[in-house]
């Protein structure tokens, strides 16, 4: 079911995205406090052994090192960044904004990752489903992000919405695709009240899915 109209689709840069990450970005988008939160999430999440697919990733995954996978798959749009990232069994690239295709058979993921990346869909109801042909039956789709964002590549529906309605929007595009209600996270660190009282740190949003 389509979610956005075209307005909320563009965006300010209209230029390919793949041309933006041509040059690889060797940096963490996020801040140590989320990083450790995505990485504990994953811990209690993800069973050993399972097939683990990170889509629109990067030189890290997050995931944690003393998990036993099946296989783990990469997908984003810089071959170096992706390359680097050594969890990955395999990876490939491809630009969702243009083609929201799956290379992967049905029922074929235990779990889907998108970490710090939905705030760049266009079209996510169509990737949407996408991830529900290929997950399997007990999978689950584990969506996180923060209130960071190249906002030039960002869609309207992104840069014009509060903090609390990306993550209604996230939500309403996932249980009228075919997810279940997810369960949703959020968390938040208060800076200390002392003269570095103006580093805020980012706020943890996160949704899990599992298939209807």
């Amino acid at each position: 079911m389509e979610v956005l109209n075209n307005y909320q689709r563009k965006k300010l840069d209209e230029s390919n995205d793949e041309e933006f990450y041509t040059d690889p970005k060797f940096v963490y988008h996020l801040d140590a406090n989320f990083r450790r939160y995505l990485s504990d999430l994953y811990e209690i999440e993800i069973n050993n052994y399972s097939i683990v697919l990170d889509l629109m990733s990067s030189w890290d995954s997050y995931l944690p090192k003393e998990k036993k996978y099946k296989k783990v798959i990469g997908h984003g749009l810089n071959k170096q960044e992706l390359k680097r990232n050594k969890i990955f069994d395999s990876y490939w690239i491809q630009n969702f904004n243009l083609d929201q295709k799956i290379p992967l058979d049905n029922e074929s993921v235990d779990y889907c990752l998108m970490v710090a990346a939905w705030q760049y869909l266009q079209y996510p109801e169509n990737l949407t489903r996408e991830i529900v042909r290929i997950l399997n039956d007990q999978g689950k789709f584990i969506i996180a992000f923060s209130n960071r964002a190249f906002w030039h590549k960002s869609p309207n529906i992104w840069t014009t919405s509060t903090e609390e309605e990306r993550v209604k929007y996230v939500r309403k595009v996932l249980i009228t695709n075919g997810f279940n209600e997810p369960k949703i996270i959020k968390k938040f660190t208060q800076p200390a009240l002392n003269i570095f009282s103006f580093l805020n740190k980012d706020p943890f949003y996160c949704l899990i899915a599992t298939k209807e």
